[in-house]
């Protein structure tokens, strides 16, 4: 037994609340080493009557580690647990301080989860496991309102710069959520509407105001309603961490210096600001002199941007914030920042962009999610690139699933491209086999899928700003194959709650493999989903229960015999089976 492998620690994913009267608790430990845990767990103030003995299941693997995980509902909301490792016929206790060989005799060196408070419970929107998102960069989804058009508007359709324009605006979505609809779309993430001067308004110049481009707050309470109308919530894009060059504090900054009130509202090293050497002498995103960064320590900044962030929840009635550039802003904002929008609408989701792991910020106190992108680099990795076999690619997600609580892994926004990406189908390199594999795993995995505008119709591009067309409304132009494709795995993920709430298991990822299968199972519904990423057909025997089971896809029955299920899929094939009851 390698104990130098085995951790766990009284906080974060190791143990947790997931509701108000349940406690997870997991453990790491060396791939295959141990063949049974058990948590030894009991009331801290009535030991000897409650403590049990509770069996933990293999809850996922990474490349090095096996974790185990097991739930408990203390009757008093608190736990005092240490755990028993075995190894075969080896037995050895953990406490918080050691191991040992015998059973501690008694409980005070034991870990320890305190109390329930209801508080403490980190309790995303349900609502967001139902979901599924559509991403839109407004000025390139639809033309609206010509009369908004900015100067020397680019005819639809054009090639995309960083600096053109194409019209698009709020009224060209109202014009299009018949098409959402049709899509199944329950979400809209919006990349920034406020006024800017870019295309992509990444630099705001005033957050209390729509771009006049897009439209006015009129016509976005109109979108809001109708798209609430419809069961389409509606989430905004907070540019917190900086602002705009014309943002106009910070002309006051360029035009006072050190005399001016709002010097520190961003972070100056030195009067004046200028740029040298293409570094300017403040801190700006990615060193863009436009985009200066906001001080959010600042009490007169932090005011300002907590009211922006109430203001629109409660005006427009949106229901949630993605947030830009969010690891950059420190923490304690981030906490305020939960406290106001929770108040406003304790059912708005915040959504944070970070690219990296990102358990600091999914405690419960700052976001309820963040963009899935080591999700985003797995399945790309696996299903696009080859660069990873199904036990690297099952290793990945297992690593993954590890890293936070259980309720925040089942509202991760995950998606497979962006306005920040090259699009999928291009990095697919134009294989429609590929693509579809990817996307099969995003709407049939935990979390919540996200669809950036135009994958549905099959569009392309590079990386910005190829990957900003403008949207493909010619029905002549569409991938109609892929629509329908995108809105039957819709549909089915719709129809079946243990696609969007159920636990996930591997079941077969092998090394050097490039066949897939995976369990969601939740109460009595098991689903089964079977992927073919080789260029061959290949044949899947798999161990399942003794009853029939449907084709998803197909609609055809299936029959285990034995406890066996056998399946030949075709070259990039695939599909979902449901064991019926």
């Amino acid at each position: 037994m390698l104990l130098e492998a085995v951790y766990h620690r009284p906080r974060l994913n190791w143990s947790y609340a997931y509701d108000y009267e349940t406690i997870h608790l997991r453990l790491r430990a060396k791939k295959g080493d141990l063949t049974e845990v058990f948590a030894w767990a009991g009331d801290k103030y009535a030991w000897d009557t409650t403590k049990e003995l509770i069996p933990m299941k293999l809850f996922t693997s990474d490349a090095m580690f096996d974790y185990w995980e097991c739930e408990s509902v203390p009757l008093y909301r608190r736990l005092k647990y240490g755990f028993l490792l075995q190894k075969g016929h080896e037995r050895i206790w953990m406490t918080e301080s050691d191991f040992q060989t015998e059973r501690p005799l008694n409980p005070n060196r034991l870990f320890e989860f305190p109390y329930i408070n209801r508080g403490d419970v980190f309790t995303p929107p349900a609502w967001v496991k139902d979901a599924v998102f559509y991403q839109i960069f407004p000025e390139r989804f639809a033309n609206g309102d010509a009369s908004l058009n900015p100067e020397n508007v680019q005819p639809w359709g054009g090639t995309p710069t960083p600096e053109n324009f194409f019209g698009g605006d709020l009224q060209g979505v109202i014009d299009h959520l018949d098409h959402l609809t049709e899509l199944g779309i329950t979400g809209i993430y919006f990349t920034p509407i406020f006024a800017g001067t870019t295309n992509h308004k990444y630099d705001t110049e005033d957050y209390m105001k729509v771009d006049p481009h897009f439209g006015d707050v009129q016509t976005l309470k109109k979108l809001v309603d109708a798209c609430h109308e419809r069961g389409i919530r509606v989430l905004l894009d907070a540019v917190f961490n900086h602002s705009g060059r014309t943002f106009a504090p910070f002309l006051d900054v360029l035009e006072h210096g050190e005399n001016s009130r709002y010097k520190d509202w961003f972070h100056v090293r030195e009067f004046p600001l200028q740029v040298v050497d293409n570094i300017p002498n403040y801190d700006a995103f990615s060193f863009e002199p436009h985009m200066p960064k906001l001080n959010t320590e600042n009490p007169e900044v932090k005011e300002y941007l907590l009211k922006v962030a109430e203001y629109w929840i409660k005006e427009v009635g949106i229901d949630g914030w993605r947030l830009d550039v969010a690891n950059e802003v420190d923490h304690g904002f981030w906490r305020e920042f939960r406290k106001v929008v929770k108040n406003a609408n304790p059912e708005a989701y915040i959504l944070g962009e970070i690219w990296h792991e990102s358990a600091p910020w999914l405690e419960g106190d700052k976001f309820d999610a963040v963009m899935n992108y080591p999700f985003t680099d797995a399945v790309l990795d696996f299903f696009v690139n080859s660069a990873l076999d199904a036990e690297g690619f099952a290793n990945a997600i297992g690593k993954q699933l590890s890293r936070y609580p259980l309720q925040a892994s089942e509202v991760a926004f995950n998606l497979l491209d962006s306005h920040d990406t090259a699009r999928l189908l291009t990095l697919a390199g134009g294989d429609k086999k590929k693509f579809k594999l990817a996307v099969l795993f995003q709407f049939t995995f935990m979390g919540t899928p996200c669809i950036y505008y135009g994958d549905e119709f099959g569009m392309d591009g590079e990386n910005d700003p190829g990957c900003r067309k403008c949207m493909e409304w010619d029905p002549a132009k569409q991938d109609h194959d892929l629509f329908s494709f995108y809105r039957k795995l819709i549909e089915i993920r719709g129809n079946h709650p243990a696609l969007r709430s159920g636990s996930f298991k591997f079941l077969e990822a092998g090394r050097d493999g490039s066949k897939l299968a995976f369990e969601r199972s939740m109460g009595d519904e098991v689903i089964i989903v079977l992927m073919n990423t080789e260029e061959t057909a290949q044949t899947f025997r798999l161990d399942v229960e003794e009853r029939d089971w449907q084709d998803l896809f197909s609609g055809d029955s299936l029959r285990a015999e034995r406890g066996k299920l056998t399946l030949k899929l075709p070259a990039y094939g695939y599909t979902a089976i449901k064991a019926m009851l």
